[in-house]
């Protein structure tokens, strides 16, 4: 992973509180109304952020806004040759670690690269709190209200929504389902492209 000098890194948001007040409310969208995609707003205050290498300026801005001292992070391996971790450890003072186990919040660069769901923190009955986010970029994002792609329901949607997101892999969807075996705990997704996201709450069910 490189270690850019300081002085080198993209710039964060220029109005914190403001940025990351929007971005967090957005994300609670996201995970509240799943499967409704989100658009960044970058022509307001956001404009001046600057995002890492390989890095979608919505995963970026989200992780910027959610991140603290007190959070641990773990980067896939798309994010070697990115000055991703340093960037955000200089504007959050986040952990790094490099088990996903211990990660309160996975990056994912590309789908391919995002970890098994047994290698993800997945809370405990008494904690379910204690599990992971796990924002995911992906090559394409969609909703619509017609057949195709994952038919998903749950709290949050009237009847069925249909989301269709490129590049995640087949077996996603029943490892998920095999996790959800343990409700309440689970992990909750945030999949971005560009600008926009989607959320996937464990609570959510899909049907491929």
């Amino acid at each position: 992973m490189i270690q850019p000098s300081l002085k080198d890194l993209g710039r964060g948001f220029a109005e914190p509180a403001v940025c990351s007040q929007t971005v967090f409310r957005q994300a609670l969208d996201a995970l509240s109304l799943p499967g409704r995609l989100q658009f960044l707003d970058l022509s307001g205050p956001m404009q001046s952020m600057q995002a890492p290498q390989n890095a979608h300026p919505a995963a970026a801005a989200l992780l910027l806004a959610l991140l603290d001292q007190d959070c641990k992070l773990w980067l896939s391996s798309g994010f070697d040759a990115s000055d991703a971790a340093t960037w955000l450890r200089f504007h959050t003072g986040c952990t790094l670690v490099a088990d996903s186990k211990e990660a309160d919040f996975i990056w994912v660069a590309y789908p391919s690269e995002m970890p098994a769901f047994e290698q993800l923190a997945q809370g405990t009955a008494e904690y379910p709190e204690q599990s992971a986010t796990c924002v995911v970029q992906v090559m394409g994002l969609a909703t619509s209200d017609q057949a195709g792609g994952w038919s998903i329901s749950g709290p949050g949607i009237n009847d069925t929504r249909h989301l269709h997101i490129e590049g995640v892999a087949p077996e996603f969807t029943a490892q998920r389902r095999a996790s959800q075996a343990h409700s309440p705990c689970g992990v909750d997704f945030i999949f971005t492209h560009g600008v926009s996201l989607v959320g996937l709450p464990r609570s959510t069910l899909i049907k491929d």
